[in-house]
């Protein structure tokens, strides 16, 4: 377990207060950023990763897009594509899920 700073695994501050908000609880990025059992902190607030899992663009669902802020899969898949440049989605893209709560 290590203290992380959020921006290792959280990639902006919109994202950090959406976090800090409840309104994500789970980051998909390309490569593994925390492990479980790491802790950060947002405003004041403690979150501890939970899970690190590998996985693939096509295991995705519309409840890993709502945990990441999205109406459904639609919404996350153009939302991946308005902030990623010359992003093309590929079910057989890998990718690592990083879940967090926040720590009592």
């Amino acid at each position: 377990m290590a203290n992380i700073d959020a921006s290792e695994l959280l990639p902006n501050g919109h994202v950090q207060q959406l976090a800090a908000d409840g309104e994500i609880t789970q980051m998909h990025r390309g490569h593994e950023y925390a492990e479980e059992g790491d802790i950060f902190e947002i405003d004041g607030r403690t979150f501890e990763v939970t899970d690190v899992t590998r996985r693939t663009l096509g295991d995705l669902t519309d409840e890993d897009a709502r945990r990441e802020g999205s109406e459904d899969l639609e919404g996350y898949r153009q939302r991946l594509n308005r902030v990623h440049d010359e992003f093309e989605w590929d079910d057989d893209s890998e990718v690592v899920r990083h879940r967090f709560e926040p720590r009592e």
